[in-house]
């Protein structure tokens, strides 16, 4: 199976880290945050690895040869969905999907790539918890889900913090009938909605994956999940690389 690795932007908060490298070079305990993907990729079998490169691409290619390479030439005014959709091509007899800036377990992709449903996120059931002390990066900002048995109702950043079971962690998996869903909505949506405004964003550009999701649910596409319980931190801010190495340092690496 393929992975595509959203990694355009800069990552300015997590500066001077980024001053020079994507923001997946940063190191959380000696190694980079793309190598931490990479190996709970590897180890559920996803070896073939795209990468949607756009800030310091070339510092990438020269360090992992191996990737298939994207260029989003317009990371500045574009956001994570259209970046993704630089591999549309890719997306055909499925794929997993990942945000670059994350941190997350061999088993939650185990379990998403095991998972028979054509579409399934992965989500994190300790969310509320793990945002506590990221005074830096608000609750309110977290891609909150709504969930029903093996279903996920809602996800948008909007779901009041006091009912979200869940938090969407960036990692989803779509066979290749979930990947056609997902192009044909992208697709129209944007035709629907092209330059102007989608979804709270000024335009359908700077979307993010989370607002197509959402859109999908509401025309009727079936979305489900699998479950981490904490052991997934996002990687947004200096204040998120200390807490995710001081966190990281408890657990053992067999249960990474």
């Amino acid at each position: 199976m393929k992975a595509i690795v959203i990694g355009a932007g800069r990552g300015a908060r997590i500066m001077p880290y980024s001053e020079k490298v994507p923001k997946c070079f940063t190191e959380v305990n000696g190694k980079r945050i793309i190598d931490w993907i990479l190996d709970a990729l590897y180890s559920a079998g996803v070896n073939d690895i795209h990468f949607i490169g756009g800030y310091h691409i070339d510092v990438v290619k020269a360090e992992y040869p191996e990737f298939t390479f994207h260029e989003n030439t317009d990371w500045q005014n574009n956001n994570i969905l259209e970046s993704l959709f630089h591999a549309e091509g890719e997306m055909h007899g499925g794929f997993i999907s990942s945000y670059s800036d994350i941190i997350y377990t061999r088993d939650i992709v185990r379990k998403l790539v095991a998972n028979p449903n054509n579409i399934a996120l992965g989500v994190d059931t300790d969310w509320y918890n793990r945002y506590l002390p990221r005074t830096l990066h608000p609750m309110n900002d977290g891609e909150k889900a709504l969930l029903n048995g093996t279903k996920v109702l809602r996800i948008s950043r909007d779901i009041p913090n006091d009912v979200a079971p869940a938090e969407f962690i960036g990692v989803a998996k779509f066979t290749n009938s979930g990947a056609k869903q997902l192009i044909a909505s992208y697709h129209s949506a944007k035709k629907e909605f092209g330059g102007k405004s989608f979804r709270g964003c000024s335009a359908f550009k700077k979307a993010y994956l989370i607002h197509l999701f959402q859109e999908m649910i509401e025309n009727g596409v079936e979305f489900s999940y699998e479950a981490t319980h904490g052991k997934y931190f996002e990687i947004d801010t200096v204040q998120d690389l200390q807490l995710a190495s001081t966190a990281l340092s408890l657990y053992s690496p067999a249960t990474l």
